[in-house]
């Protein structure tokens, strides 16, 4: 019930960012959108913990500021990597092992991965997942297991 509650609160702030009119028939025009979305969603089953994941939200946040963080590094870092020149370069694939306790941690790390410059997610192999790091030192970094340890924080 409190992910359907949670979908409801999604749509209504969605739906409120989006109007530009809130008019007595625009917003029972929103509202009974938002109950047609609400019971196609209801009857398609689509409504459980991993298409919301709730119970991440207090700890999601801190490590979406730490992602855009690393975000703007890794940028900057890119930048640099291109003035410097083919010399600069140093492509690597390399192979992560994956130790998630559920399938929402892997496809975090995946995402991650592929959102932060630099780096790609090429693929997964049984618990491992493929990497294209544009130097070495990326590669490292990824290596190091920074960004795991900051997702496995998030399913305890």
């Amino acid at each position: 019930m409190r992910y359907v509650f949670g979908l409801f609160i999604l749509l209504i702030i969605f739906w409120g960012v989006n109007s530009q009119y809130y008019s007595g028939f625009q917003l029972s025009l929103g509202l009974g959108s938002i109950a047609l979305v609400m019971l196609l969603t209801h009857k398609m089953r689509l409504i459980d913990h991993e298409s919301q994941p709730l119970h991440l939200l207090t700890r999601i946040l801190p490590f979406y500021a730490w992602l855009i963080k690393e975000i703007v590094l890794g940028s900057l870092y890119v930048l640099k990597t291109i003035l410097q020149g083919k010399q600069a370069l140093s492509p690597k694939i390399i192979t992560i092992k994956l130790d998630f306790k559920d399938d929402i941690s892997t496809v975090i790390f995946a995402n991650s991965i592929t959102l932060t410059p630099g780096t790609l997610s090429l693929g997964f192999k049984n618990d491992s997942i493929q990497v294209h790091a544009l130097t070495k030192e990326l590669a490292q970094e990824l290596l190091s297991g920074q960004l795991a340890s900051k997702i496995k924080r998030l399913e305890s």
